[in-house]
């Protein structure tokens, strides 16, 4: 059973201390966003160098502020750094994102990850990039030694983005997303595609917000909260709906240690291939539990 955890820290020193900790409990994996904080890559690249034993990813990097020569740049140096212990997860964030904070276009979504990628996977696999899109070109090759081929995760939800990232990516990471929908959309429309396109069985990393707790009412209600942005942008709401849930709250797995853990089993039961927790309150009890599972 593989289960990693999920860290947004305020700092690089914070970042160190969070996957020191999570690899001495034995996780598999230390996650960070790229949202509008400290930049995820050069973070990553100074805990692998720091933290041995545990591997890393970004959940997620937003591919329209970096074209795909750049990102791939940065992703193999992080990786020449951990020695093939890093995968790169990308997503094309939200249109009121994209629009209204980076003044970009958001149009044709599909179009612009299957061009993204159709620059960035080569690159990471140290291979040349010969590719002419409507939106996104680019003819070159990186020179970086010593870095092992980067795993590109996307954050595929709906069926043309999961079917493009099974032709294309190593397999997809989800947010906000329950175990019935995991199993009965996301796992059965990636596996089923990578298939037809003669590729390998894809990841599927499933992340949520955790909280072993007795006060489940009160850990809700903290999860609404926090989580309340996500019920609101398209995609995620989308998953929701397809679970049947009101909001973040509802998929959010709160509740006794043997709650808990039978949630997160029922996603390795209903295809994934990597659980990944986001401790929202009572992290220790928390990391505990989880840690016991390993």
């Amino acid at each position: 059973m593989r289960i990693g955890i999920f860290s947004q820290p305020a700092s690089v020193d914070k970042a160190v201390e969070h996957a020191r900790l999570f690899a001495d409990m034995g996780f598999g994996s230390f996650w960070m966003p790229q949202i509008f904080g400290i930049d995820a890559l050069t973070t990553l690249a100074v805990v692998a160098h720091e933290v041995p034993g545990i591997e890393f990813g970004t959940a997620v990097v937003p591919t329209y502020p970096r074209h795909p020569s750049m990102l791939a740049a940065q992703a193999r140096t992080v990786q020449q750094v951990a020695g093939g212990r890093f995968s790169l997860g990308i997503g094309l964030s939200h249109q009121m994102v994209i629009e209204g904070m980076f003044g970009m276009s958001f149009d044709k979504p599909v179009r612009h990850m299957r061009e993204y990628l159709d620059v960035l996977t080569p690159l990471l696999r140290g291979e040349p990039a010969d590719a002419t899109g409507e939106t996104l070109s680019a003819h070159l090759a990186l020179d970086i030694a010593d870095s092992t081929p980067v795993d590109v995760l996307v954050a595929a939800l709906g069926s043309q983005m999961l079917r493009l990232t099974a032709r294309m990516a190593q397999g997809t990471a989800t947010w906000m997303t329950g175990a019935g929908t995991v199993e009965s959309h996301i796992a059965p429309t990636i596996t089923a595609a990578a298939a037809e396109a003669g590729r390998p069985a894809p990841r599927i990393v499933c992340a949520l917000p955790v909280a072993v707790t007795d006060d489940e009412a009160g850990a809700r209600e903290m999860a609404a909260r926090d989580f309340a942005v996500y019920g609101m942008l398209p995609s995620y709401r989308a998953m929701l709906d397809r679970e049947g849930v009101d909001g973040p709250a509802d998929v959010a797995i709160v509740g006794s240690a043997s709650v808990v853990r039978d949630a997160v089993e029922r996603f390795f039961a209903a295809g994934a291939t990597e659980f990944v927790a986001v401790p929202f309150t009572d992290r220790d009890a928390t990391l505990e539990v989880l840690a016991s599972m390993l």
